[in-house]
């Protein structure tokens, strides 16, 4: 069973980072089966069990030096929406604040017909007054991916989400995840844009969760967020399904300023994130949990918003981020 799976890997490793011109990457994982093949097929007819644990031994071996040889780089030709790594920069005149660089601020029409912008924006870490998290269901109700929403006295929020940082020809597929597919990035952005390119234009569902937690923590998780991205730029990292995700990441940064975060299997199902924060006691609102999930769900509320004629586009944004939690 342990060759097995070995040689399940090493095969779906090899398609996944072997170049894939001129059928390359089959090729070889071809060659890696069929020498499994040969190796099981030889131990089983001399009933011997010790040619199979050495010349797997030997497979695994060479196959593990040539994986720890895979980088992440941080010099691809990257998809649009994840060209820009955030950036922090502390302010040299007051120390409660903090300038981000490259905040995602798109105007959304389509997945493919969008106005990019990038923008600079100044937070002011003694104004902070919320930290929502945002779960957004793409695939069922067991996976859900993760934002977390920083709010401020001035109705201005930025949301953090870690996401895939795509090149431009990729799409994401949760399985190449396991394997070196994607690099990670972190995104910071304004609500008006990340939250509602899900519910308006991927069709996802969105839901909305105040969580319980003081502006000395929040001040802490929206830094360690911060430093977090700007590391990207400078030590890229490699996306992973199962320990490198929106999830894990920001169980690991809320754990980091310590948070008293117990493991948890729905860490890994994140759209089952609402019961694991009810049980630490991290939500603001103890109203059941069916209570909770319906008025928590922005989807409608985000499709219905229009932006009210005369405002600027940071009142514009002020006045999604209300409409959003205005629950009927």
């Amino acid at each position: 069973m342990l060759a097995l799976l070995c040689a399940t890997w090493g095969y779906m490793a090899l398609q996944a980072q072997v170049p894939q011109r001129n059928n390359m990457a089959a090729a070889i994982a071809m060659v890696w089966g069929f020498a499994w093949v040969i190796l099981l097929g030889y131990g089983m007819l001399q009933r011997r069990i010790l040619p199979i644990l050495a010349g797997g031994l030997v497979l695994v071996l060479a196959l593990l030096a040539w994986w720890g040889t895979i980088e992440p780089r941080a010099d691809r030709a990257w998809a649009a929406d994840v060209a820009q790594l955030v950036r922090v920069e502390p302010d040299k005149d007051k120390p409660s604040r903090v300038h981000l660089h490259n905040v995602r601020n798109f105007t959304w029409r389509s997945e493919t017909d969008f106005t990019p912008r990038w923008e600079t924006r100044s937070y002011d870490l003694t104004q902070l007054r919320s930290v929502d998290v945002a779960l957004s269901y793409w695939m069922g109700p067991a996976i859900a991916h993760t934002l977390v929403s920083f709010g401020f006295a001035d109705g201005q929020h930025v949301v953090f989400s870690i996401e895939i940082r795509k090149e431009q020809h990729e799409q994401f597929d949760a399985l190449a995840g396991f394997f070196k597919q994607y690099e990670m990035a972190l995104v910071a952005a304004d609500e008006r844009d990340i939250l509602a390119v899900r519910t308006n234009v991927r069709g996802e569902q969105v839901h909305l969760y105040r969580i319980d937690m003081p502006q000395d923590s929040m001040r802490d998780l929206f830094l360690a967020y911060a430093y977090q991205a700007s590391q990207l730029e400078y030590a890229p990292r490699f996306y992973h399904t199962l320990t490198a995700n929106c999830t894990t990441i920001v169980w690991q940064l809320a754990r980091r300023i310590g948070q008293a975060l117990p493991t948890d299997w729905r860490l890994l199902a994140s759209g089952y994130l609402p019961e694991y924060l009810r049980d630490v006691g991290a939500l603001q609102s103890m109203q059941p949990l069916a209570t909770l999930r319906a008025t928590s769900d922005i989807t409608q509320r985000a499709q219905n918003w229009q932006p009210p004629a005369g405002l600027d586009d940071a009142a514009a944004s002020a006045d999604f981020s209300r409409h959003i939690r205005q629950v009927p």
